[in-house]
């Protein structure tokens, strides 16, 4: 493939307002909101896999699967190859949406239900605020901060309520698994200004490939695999669904109507997944779930528009 040349231009993600035609819009509003729906599956999908599937297995094997989707679009599409320099940018990207929150998230949801893992996972979009700040050097306002905290209390204080006074061990994988996306999340946001987005998870996942191949065939040999329609509908909407497609949708949504519209979208997120919780899995939901989740929604929200 060709080297990628500096001087391409963004087209995976609009950084502005909407230029689009009303109809562009209203396009881009849909796909948008189908990638919302898309990872709100993830969690509900991964329970799945988890009943015929190893968490090493499952997380190996839907990467690889995932890159091997992402690397036949980039081959037929002949997308050129990223520069060198940002190559450090996509190992950020790759360590941490590809491998570290997929594996941390499967791990906690071995012994927590998918409802208190979209509570306190629906603490992202605020970690990513706060890691956007430290690595691109915005100043948010003091509005914004004190959401932010009213956010993390919130999560914090159901959290510790929900496991008896005590933090588990799949709290502490979840706490982990918001660090590495946000930081997965804020360096893909910085090189989809250089890069369409689907390029950039696209090539992370490739890169991910001599990671994750021998991984696969150490964990496929210590995990016993048992293969029901759960198991493997889970492995293949968590790579074709949630790894791949839907951040495709959803930087073709944020291409249309730009970032901030985008972002109002994802706020339902944890609600979704509360809703597939019940649905898919038949959990029982605590009054604390939603009443948690709609809390950090509103701080969220807050923040969404104090960053303007």
């Amino acid at each position: 493939m060709r080297a990628q040349s500096s001087a391409t231009a963004p087209s995976g993600i609009a950084v502005g307002g909407p230029t689009a035609s009303t109809g562009g819009r209203s396009s881009g509003t849909l796909m948008a909101a189908l990638g919302v729906v898309a990872f709100s599956l993830t969690f509900p999908a991964t329970a799945w896999g988890l009943e015929g599937f190893g968490p090493w297995s499952l997380i190996a094997v839907r990467s690889i699967l995932a890159a091997v989707i992402a690397g036949g679009c980039l081959l037929v599409l002949r997308v050129a190859f990223p520069d060198r320099r940002h190559w450090a940018g996509l190992a950020v990207v790759g360590a941490g949406v590809v491998l570290g929150f997929p594996l941390l998230t499967t791990l906690a949801l071995q012994t927590s239900t998918t409802a208190h893992a979209a509570v306190v996972v629906g603490l992202l979009p605020l970690t990513t605020a706060l890691f956007s700040a430290l690595r691109i050097g915005t100043r948010p306002s003091r509005t914004f901060w004190l959401a932010a905290l009213a956010g993390a209390a919130a999560v914090i204080a159901f959290t510790v309520q929900q496991s008896g006074g005590a933090l588990t061990s799949a709290d502490a994988y979840l706490f982990a698994a918001l660090l590495v996306c946000a930081a997965g999340y804020t360096e893909g946001g910085r090189l989809a200004r250089v890069m369409p987005g689907w390029h950039v998870i696209g090539w992370a996942l490739v890169l991910c490939l001599p990671l994750t191949v021998p991984m696969a065939a150490v964990a496929l040999s210590f995990e016993p695999v048992h293969l029901t329609a759960h198991s493997v509908t889970g492995l293949l909407w968590v790579a074709a669904g949630s790894q791949f497609l839907g951040l495709v949708v959803w930087y073709r949504g944020m291409a249309a109507i730009g970032i901030p519209k985008a972002s109002q979208l994802q706020l339902a997120q944890p609600l979704l997944t509360l809703v597939w919780s019940v649905l898919l899995l038949g959990e029982h939901l605590t009054v604390a779930a939603p009443l948690t989740a709609a809390a950090v929604l509103v701080c969220i929200a807050v923040t969404q528009r104090a960053r303007g």
